[in-house]
């Protein structure tokens, strides 16, 4: 088998190798997977509120608007900064496409944009508001109370966990590598590469509470719909690991490779990899022109089959716990055992902790499982005072007005 198949660092590396055709795609192949995780997820997890719905388990919420109204100068301003923060990058990456798809995250991140072409989208975005709120101008506006199925609000919950997810990732990705982080704090900060998944775990999860909290709903039955969830999209983001060769591999691994594996899955040098870390390989004309001296354990595939493995478990059993919040407690317990495990042949810096040497990512497995078990304990032995405090009650607001139902 050839080995350089599994490793590319873009899009466009993979397009060129197996179909010999060149197309400049600026697109990591670890960012195009984190993205398929995040939809992936998304899709999961509206279909398991939609299940807690039809098992009457989660109900419908209620809040109070205004509609009818005309744009107000505060909406026409947010519209038009906006368009135009986005249109600045945007028209500039349009009409510089060949520099952008060279190196895509240096021209995002330098001061180079279209003014003109912003401020043009930014007013068209701004008349457009203008537009669409005096086309449903009522002449007395009234107040109503806009219905919403919890599963309809599952995007969002996504979207608010992802950005400070991998905002808590990028965090604790530099927290873990502060050397590199103090020689090119910039670089690393911005870089698009280098996350942590414990840091997005914790920052994603804090976020995602707090916007549970906010719009009434049910954060024990949420946890459960998010564990498969979770799960499935970790094991995506893993591939996109294994694929690009960011770094996320094994210790070096000499020893002989077992009959039943091919060679690859054993021990693997990642020709190619994103980071260029390695030794040059030979008449390589690309960017990704590095490939490791040794072949070291590829943790990453590891990761993803063992959490494919948690993921067909948890969906097994989820109809069968009748405990809010135990389900999620299961995960935790099995993420922490999955982290643990592969920590033993996996790179990872390593700090004294009471005189031994752990890495972060052992530290805060090992708090998983605990936390994991403690709230399946829990769970069990005060579950009727849960289920009475999950049970769905429909919260209708106190005033006079028509229910509409939000689509």
């Amino acid at each position: 088998m050839n080995l350089t198949i599994l490793s590319y660092a873009t899009l466009s590396d993979f397009i060129s190798d197996v179909f010999g055709v060149n197309v400049p795609l600026p697109i990591q192949t670890y960012g195009f997977f984190v993205a398929v995780a995040f939809i992936t997820a998304a899709f999961i997890m509206k279909l398991e509120y939609q299940r807690k719905e039809r098992e009457g388990l989660m109900c419908p919420l209620y809040k109070v608007d205004k509609i009818g109204e005309k744009a107000t100068p505060k909406e026409l301003i947010i519209s038009f900064l906006i368009t135009f923060i986005i249109s600045y990058k945007l028209v500039a990456v349009i009409f510089n496409y060949s520099e952008f798809s060279a190196n895509a995250q240096e021209f995002l991140l330098s001061p180079r944009g279209s003014w003109g072409g912003g401020i043009i989208c930014g007013l068209i975005a701004a008349a457009y508001t203008w537009y669409d709120k005096d086309k449903n101008k009522l002449a007395k506006p009234k107040t109503v109370i806009v219905k919403q199925m919890p599963h309809q609000l599952a995007g969002n919950l996504l979207v608010v966990a992802g950005i400070f997810g991998i905002l808590g990732a990028k965090i604790f990705h530099n927290l873990e590598n502060f050397d590199r982080f103090i020689a090119d704090p910039i670089g690393e900060l911005f870089s698009f590469s280098g996350l942590t998944f414990f840091g997005g775990l914790i920052v994603g999860g804090t976020a995602g509470a707090l916007y549970l909290k906010k719009n009434n709903i049910s954060s024990f039955h949420t946890l459960d719909c998010a564990s498969p969830c979770i799960a499935m999209g970790y094991a995506l983001g893993r591939v996109g690991c294994e694929i690009s060769g960011d770094g996320c591999w094994g210790v070096v691994n000499n020893n002989p490779c077992p009959s039943w594996l091919p060679e690859w899955a054993w021990s693997y040098k990642f020709p190619h990899n994103v980071i260029n870390q390695g030794v040059p390989i030979e008449d390589c004309g690309g960017s990704h022109c590095h490939v490791l001296a040794d072949g070291v354990y590829p943790t990453s595939l590891y990761e993803t089959l063992m959490m494919l493995i948690i993921f067909g478990i948890l969906m097994i059993i989820r109809k069968k716990i009748n405990f809010p919040g135990m389900l999620f407690g299961i995960y935790l317990t099995l993420q922490g055992i999955e982290r643990l495990l592969i920590e033993s042949i996996r790179v990872n810096n390593k700090f004294n902790l009471l005189g031994m040497e752990v890495t972060q990512a052992q530290i805060i497995a090992t708090c998983l499982m605990i936390s994991g078990l403690t709230i399946i304990f829990l769970t069990y032995k005060f579950r009727d005072k849960i289920k009475e405090i999950t049970k769905p009650v429909e919260q209708i607001p106190d005033i006079k007005a028509e229910i509409i139902e939000k689509n």
